[in-house]
């Protein structure tokens, strides 16, 4: 059986002034063979080094690192690898390389960045490890994709920004489409009907029991140089409207 561990949690919070956009980055190991899914963005390059020093482990541990999308919050990190195979869907490949000019996410060096690197193209059913297979997730971007893990504790779902949070799964679409919002649609129902446990890209991983999500782990966030009664400081925990980016569907 494959294990499934979260190195850097993922968060689903934004600012008036921005989005620090903090991904959840996970390992995978199944008989020996380590995967990274996600990698994150510069502002929490220290903090996977760290995440992996404390499991023994250095970037050169790993065999291949997986993005389940292109975009700079979930691959910034992964010229660490240096001895892994960086793992995407054609689809996304062929995107990163021009993407639509109203798509924020996916900076135009996007595909030149790659480029230094070695990739490995994987689509629906393309098995990485024993245990371990690709599913297809479009429409939050053109190629996402995710990981069905086979676990002791049942089939889990590692589906980036596909499954946002547990939020996105209830409501049946992501906050931001940057694909196709009818494929995005079909993703939320796709990953929730192929696992147990779901392991999203912007919270902590759950299972929906009744209707209602489970946590697997607890919350924890320090945030630090900023007081809770700091003047000008204020909380607004209603959700965003969905958003699909013009043009998308063309």
């Amino acid at each position: 059986m494959a294990t499934i561990d979260v190195l850097l949690p993922g968060f689903s919070f934004s600012t008036d002034s921005g989005r620090p956009a903090f991904c959840a980055v996970t390992l995978v190991e199944s008989q020996g063979r380590r995967i990274v899914v996600d990698t994150g963005h510069a502002g929490r390059r220290r903090e996977l080094t760290a995440a992996l020093e404390r499991r023994g482990l250095r970037e050169a541990d790993v065999d291949a690192v997986v993005l389940t999308h292109a975009h700079w919050d979930h691959a910034q990190n992964f010229d660490r690898f240096v001895n892994a195979p960086v793992v995407l869907h054609p689809r996304e490949l062929r995107y990163a390389r021009a993407p639509h000019a109203n798509d924020w996410a996916t900076p135009p060096w996007t595909g030149a960045a790659l480029a230094t690197h070695r990739v490995e193209e994987a689509v629906e059913g393309d098995e990485l490890a024993a245990g371990v297979r690709v599913i297809e997730l479009p429409g939050h971007s053109v190629g996402s994709i995710g990981l069905l893990v086979e676990t002791e504790a049942g089939t889990a779902c590692i589906a980036g920004d596909a499954v946002h949070s547990a939020a996105s799964a209830l409501a049946g679409e992501p906050p931001l489409v940057f694909g196709s919002a009818p494929l995005a649609r079909e993703s939320v129902a796709r990953a929730l009907a192929a696992a147990d446990a779901i392991y999203p890209g912007h919270d902590r991983p759950f299972r929906l029991i009744g209707g209602e999500p489970h946590y697997l782990e607890p919350f924890a966030l320090t945030i630090t140089n900023l007081a809770p009664d700091r003047e000008g400081l204020r909380f607004d925990p209603s959700a965003p409207a969905p958003w699909t980016m013009p043009g998308a569907e063309r």
